[in-house]
């Protein structure tokens, strides 16, 4: 087989496009197929210690954090989810997941007048996390929680988001007026 120089060289301009496409597309590939690969780790659904019961006070609201369950090493500080911790009475708790139920901007807690508050777009809630005025339409998402030798655990896993349609371990607290 005689191979001019023209045909040597459409050949490997053919060869370096197929390598290229392949690296482009392997990132690609794994990223649609990764629901179908990626097993569900067993500790996704876990309790995960927010603190002991002395870092949360009678009659306060605190922030919390907690490691995300399913991070990964490369997730560094960003795998820190925070929670708005309000303790009852020092044995019972709320516990709210911090993102607002209207867009999910993190809502502030302001103890002078017992309110949450939401900076994007005016939402406000009350203390039990009952909305109280602006576009939410609910009250702010709730963990399930438990109290385990002197610690306060909440159920991890999934993340609250307004548009989630199965919040599975989550409970939502409506507002009494909606």
């Amino acid at each position: 087989m005689n191979l001019s120089r023209r045909g040597l060289l459409f050949n490997l301009g053919i060869l370096f496009n197929a390598a290229v496409a392949a690296i482009l597309a392997l990132p690609i590939v794994r990223y649609l197929l990764s629901p179908i690969i990626r097993e569900r780790k067993p500790d996704q659904d876990s309790w995960l210690a927010l603190g002991t019961l002395d870092q949360f006070p009678a009659g306060q609201t605190r922030l919390a954090t907690y490691r995300n369950p399913i991070a990964n090493p490369s997730d560094g500080e960003t795998a820190n989810i925070p929670c708005w911790v309000r303790s009852l009475d020092g044995k019972k708790f709320q516990v709210f997941a911090i993102n607002c139920a209207h867009l999910g901007c993190p809502v502030r807690w302001f103890p002078q007048s017992g309110l949450f508050m939401c900076p994007c777009h005016g939402g406000v809630y009350y203390s039990d996390g009952s909305r109280a005025s602006g576009p939410p339409e609910r009250g702010l998402f709730e963990y399930s929680y438990k109290v385990e030798q002197g610690k306060l655990l909440v159920k991890a896993g999934a993340l609250p988001t307004p548009g989630s349609p199965s919040l599975t371990n989550i409970s939502i607290r409506k507002s009494p007026c909606a």
